[in-house]
């Protein structure tokens, strides 16, 4: 179930909490392009503040394991909304202060280059307490820039 085509008011929290309360996600510019409990898809575009070698113009590796780390931890927190059948707004989203980053690991395949960056999230195992996540960092044309394998506190 994709929840963007859901809408209600539970995506237009984590929307809000994602996009516009958490000020580095801001900065980045970061969006939420397609939502579930097993799978996120996040959008980043390309500016110039963005460039990490100038002769090629591609992306910062810190901007790629920025947006690896987000995407992870988006997707480890709608991995465990997905074990909280029947709990209130306030208590699923209240998950969010419990979130938090274990251990990260960031493959770089080829340059990132492009318009646009999209970051896909894939939970490979919610446990009660930990969740471990897949991300693939692709370009506008479908290009493998980078993967990330990462586990989040999410107790």
């Amino acid at each position: 179930m994709d929840l963007l085509t859901e809408g209600g008011e539970f995506l237009a929290a984590i929307r809000d909490i994602f996009e516009e309360k958490a000020p580095f996600h801001k900065i980045l510019g970061i969006k939420i392009r397609s939502i579930s409990f097993d799978r996120v898809q996040l959008l980043l575009e390309m500016r110039e503040e963005f460039v990490g070698n100038y002769v090629q113009g591609s992306l910062h590796g810190g901007v790629i394991s920025s947006l690896i780390d987000v995407t992870g931890g988006l997707a480890a927190f709608m991995g465990i909304q997905g074990k909280l059948p029947g709990e209130s707004l306030d208590r699923r989203l209240a998950r969010i202060g419990k979130l938090g980053t274990i251990d990260l690991r960031v493959d770089y395949l080829r340059p990132g280059r492009g318009r646009e960056f999209i970051s896909t999230g894939y939970n490979l195992r919610t446990g009660n307490k930990v969740a471990v996540i897949r991300v693939e960092l692709h370009d506008e044309s479908n290009q493998l820039i980078a993967v990330g394998t990462g586990s989040y506190n999410i107790a």
